[in-house]
């Protein structure tokens, strides 16, 4: 999982940014972003901006959770009581972003394939029931073993949206909680950083204790 974390002020300025990557599971908090991406990262932040202007009056908390998604990247937001938001874009593996799909067969196929992923979903009827005696085996759409119990193909037969794995569900309670943990203790040392008697409301954060307090709190709980 890659990570961009940026702070946003009242008139829509940055604050401060920082990317970073998974510590958890062997991870070497490096950001696995594409110079495109890094470039396109912003975008989203910011167009995320107006998301949280609705959100923030419907919902009472500071920790707005998951407010949008842009293909594979999803944002989370924590929003201050002076109305300054911290933004998380977390973007998993690429690996593990196509593995829900079935591979596609040939154009004589493909409206079988089609039954079959509809009947995954939602229970026979019996005019559909009487049709999957011509439907062809997943093992012969694959080339995997015979087995009656459809699997999903590219993440050895587990969904990265099933998997409980921070760094493998952006979407999972367990990423959830650990990206509020990680919003908590970037506040608390935001509460100190700004308290310093040279730093004016909106101004860019610079200081090199306070990246450094990020990065570490992106190494605990991320």
């Amino acid at each position: 999982m890659s990570y961009y974390f940026a702070i946003i002020g009242t008139q829509d300025n940055p604050l401060f940014e920082y990317d970073f990557g998974t510590s958890k599971q062997g991870g070497d908090g490096m950001a696995r972003f594409t110079e495109q991406a890094r470039q396109l990262n912003q975008f989203i932040i910011h167009s995320s901006l107006d998301i949280v202007e609705e959100v923030q009056w419907t919902n009472g908390q500071m920790y707005l959770k998951l407010i949008d998604r842009f293909f594979t990247s999803y944002i989370s937001c924590f929003l201050t009581a002076s109305n300054i938001k911290f933004l998380l874009l977390h973007q998993p593996p690429s690996t593990s972003s196509s593995s829900s799909a079935l591979p596609h067969p040939s154009s004589s196929g493909s409206s079988s394939t089609s039954t079959l992923v509809q009947s995954s979903h939602h229970p026979p009827t019996s005019a559909s029931t009487s049709s999957l005696s011509v439907i062809p085996s997943l093992s012969t759409l694959t080339g995997g073993s015979n087995s009656s119990t459809p699997t999903l193909i590219g993440g050895g037969g587990t969904s990265s949206r099933t998997s409980t794995s921070i760094a493998a569900n952006p979407t999972s309670p367990q990423t959830e909680e650990a990206i509020r943990n990680f919003f908590a203790e970037v506040y608390e040392n935001y509460v100190k950083a700004i308290m310093s008697p040279f730093y004016k409301t909106n101004m860019e954060i610079r200081s090199p204790v306070f990246r450094a307090r990020v990065a570490a709190a992106g190494r605990k709980y991320l």
